[in-house]
């Protein structure tokens, strides 16, 4: 028997998976023509104002005739959209495990607490030591109080916090957060959790010290947050 596979390309500049919508759909449907498939399944979905499908766009990727061909792909989220839409027996336990997941979700909003108890549940699984998971658990709750000291200060997630993050891990480390994920060989995989106990210290210290020196300085605005950032003549040896 066959193994069909998913073609998948990294783009490094936004850190994202894109997926060939035909492959899934091969592999879900077991369609003879998983192109006319996703065709009616695209016409459908945008009837019904599906923001997805449209969002959706084409690559080049290596077709089974060796040639690179335009595919539709889609991120890992809009893929996820997309199989809620497949009537399919296969794709049935993957819409089972979203809405698993969901649920997990809102009840750690109404439970903070359970997100710690399944986070320390999952790294015992995946093998770390206790000495690495309390060090990882406290990097969390210091990340924690200096997002809450940038959101005191009007900033906003996304671009202005990866910009502090990159100031502050360029500080101890010589390398901005996507650098240091190219030097590990990460793609999606989480930095802090490819860290070493060392690693995970010298992040924590600086991030603290971050958030100490914007409560003492008061900046009051993005440009001046950054000042509280430069911290690298307080971090002479660098890795």
């Amino acid at each position: 028997m066959k193994i069909k596979k998913v073609r998948s390309l990294w783009d490094s500049e936004n850190e994202k998976w894109y997926i060939s919508i035909v492959d899934v759909i091969a592999i879900l449907t077991e369609s003879v023509d998983p192109n006319a498939y996703w065709r009616k399944l695209k016409q459908r979905l945008k009837a019904e104002g599906n923001e997805t499908v449209t969002n959706c766009h084409g690559l080049k990727m290596k077709a089974p005739d060796c040639k690179m061909r335009m595919t539709d792909v889609a991120d890992t989220e809009q893929i996820f959209r997309l199989i809620q839409s497949i009537p399919s027996p296969k794709a049935e336990p993957f819409k089972q495990w979203l809405a698993k997941v969901a649920a997990e979700y809102l009840d750690e909003m109404q439970d903070p607490e359970l997100s710690i108890d399944r986070a320390l549940e999952q790294y015992l699984n995946l093998g770390y030591s206790e000495s690495w998971i309390n060090q990882r658990l406290k990097s969390i709750e210091i990340r924690k109080e200096l997002t809450d000291e940038w959101k005191k200060r009007g900033l906003k997630q996304g671009v202005q916090f990866a910009t502090l993050t990159d100031i502050i891990t360029k500080a101890w480390s010589d390398r901005t957060t996507k650098e240091y994920k190219i030097l590990k060989g990460l793609k999606k995989e989480n930095l802090r959790d490819n860290m070493t106990n060392t690693e995970l210290i010298l992040n924590m210290l600086a991030e603290a010290s971050t958030k100490d020196i914007s409560v003492a300085v008061n900046p009051k605005d993005f440009e001046t947050s950054k000042v509280s950032c430069k911290l690298k003549l307080m971090f002479p040896f660098q890795l």
